[in-house]
């Protein structure tokens, strides 16, 4: 279907994310790119128009794109852009494999960077309403940060104050934790959060990131990939505007040899405890030629969350969608079928594209939930849903990208384990106003509209 869609474009995409940035009903698409990026009016007949340059969202074409997400950063109910960039890169002027020090890994002659090459800065796009963005990236303060050669967007209402912020994954720099002061400007606070470094203190190569509530408590935590030769990260929120690293802790600091890029929380039997996913692939082939200690095809890694705060690493017993290496870079998940089991979508760089299908059998609950919203943005994207259980609650946002330049089924997924009813839903819709909505059965897919719910006590 895609050059009946209109999406047959050619040029060097990199990421991509989702969203109805016109409130009209039918979701857009946003690529980042080597070179202009491309924003795809959905038209509502099956076809898609680029729109970029008109809208003001194209760059200027010398910014190497990566990460995006939409969010609708002031609430106005217009989906806004944050675009993650990586280098300023002149293929005219860049030094060869191993001419200079960043152009050798382990004593081998490799393609440079990042280091040594020109860092581009983030780009935030406000939506002004008419089909037209305005670039307020220096306003608004997302050129200000310690973190450059970005990779992976993923927002989270991290201090729970109503307002969403941006954590972007930056390669060899600190991450960066764009805060939202309510006024349309954003403070870099990673390293006063503690998510910008390891609990070493010390900068990762990271790649992908994913948000979510693993242990219960009510706050969103982030996971990290990065580089080989090291962990991904594991980041507690604290529930005071803190995070702790716990990636040892937690049993996930056991893998250094895989290079990681896209990863995602999902409960993949609806256990009710949200399990991580990641895929890993180097980015050197001299790795297999001059025998480094890693391999360029790499399996993808299931770590099964156990509940108490700790992960399992299942991945051998996970068949061979999780085993057979492969160059893996992009990861997006959803319900593809609609039976309340999540499938993972896997883009591999030269090579074919990857569908795992679930089969695991299980006999938990489990509830979709699409938000509507009718005065915030139409998808909902930035929305705080929580359901109530018999025992327990469980925490989520709807969010656009995340993951490594990827984006995801934007209806929320939650296993409920032994849960077959649901008591009542609260959401929080990204404008701040909050609705409570029934209880219901579980084990089906629900649309919530804003201004449908009840006022919370």
């Amino acid at each position: 279907m895609t050059a009946k869609a209109g999406l047959a474009d050619t040029g060097w995409g990199q990421g991509v994310c989702v969203g109805d940035y016109d409130n009209d009903g039918y979701e857009d698409l946003y690529v980042t790119a080597y070179g202009k990026n491309r924003l795809y009016h959905n038209q509502g007949n099956g076809t898609f128009k680029n729109v970029a340059e008109a809208a003001g969202v194209a760059g200027t074409g010398k910014e190497w794109g990566t990460g995006c997400a939409f969010v609708d950063y002031d609430r106005d109910g217009k989906l806004d852009i944050a675009v993650a960039n990586y280098v300023h890169f002149d293929i005219r002027n860049v030094p060869a494999p191993g001419q200079g020090p960043e152009c050798l890994w382990q004593g081998t002659p490799v393609m440079c960077g990042p280091r040594g090459l020109p860092s581009a800065p983030n780009v935030l796009y406000h939506n002004l309403g008419n089909g037209k963005f305005e670039d307020v990236s220096e306003k608004s303060g997302f050129t200000k940060t310690f973190g450059h050669y970005c990779f992976s967007v993923s927002t989270l209402d991290y201090d729970e104050d109503g307002w969403p912020d941006i954590y972007i994954a930056c390669d060899s720099t600190p991450s960066i934790l764009y805060h939202n002061n309510h006024d349309g400007t954003f403070t870099d606070v990673a390293a006063n959060a503690g998510v910008a470094f390891n609990e070493d203190g010390r900068e990762q190569a990271g790649m992908g990131s994913t948000v979510a509530d693993y242990d219960g408590d009510g706050h969103l935590d982030i996971f990290r990939t990065n580089f080989s030769e090291d962990t991904s990260t594991l980041y507690h929120n604290n529930g005071d505007k803190t995070f702790n690293d716990v990636t040892v802790a937690s049993g996930l600091g056991i893998n250094t040899l895989f290079l990681g890029w896209g990863a995602m929380f999902l409960d993949l039997d609806n256990h009710g405890w949200p399990d991580l996913f990641a895929v890993n692939g180097h980015v050197y082939p001299e790795v297999d030629s001059n025998k480094l200690g890693s391999s360029y095809r790499e399996p993808r890694a299931i770590y099964r969350n156990l509940g108490n705060g700790k992960f399992q690493d299942i991945s051998r017993q996970s068949g061979p969608g999780i085993t057979q290496p492969a160059p893996s870079r992009g990861l997006a998940i959803g319900d593809l079928w609609n039976d309340g089991r999540m499938e993972a979508v896997i883009n591999n760089i030269s090579d074919h594209p990857m569908l795992l299908v679930n089969m695991a059998m299980n006999q938990n609950h489990w509830l979709g939930v699409r938000l509507i919203g009718t005065q915030s943005n139409r998808d909902g994207i930035g929305a705080r849903v929580t359901v109530r259980g018999s025992s327990r609650s469980w925490v989520d946002e709807v969010r656009s990208g995340s993951s490594y330049s990827s984006s995801n089924d934007l209806r929320l997924h939650f296993g409920l384990g032994q849960d077959a009813q649901v008591e009542g839903i609260q959401v929080r819709w990204p404008n701040g106003r909050e609705e409570i909505f029934p209880g219901m059965r579980a084990d089906q897919f629900i649309t919530l509209r804003e201004g449908t719910g009840h006022p919370p006590p």
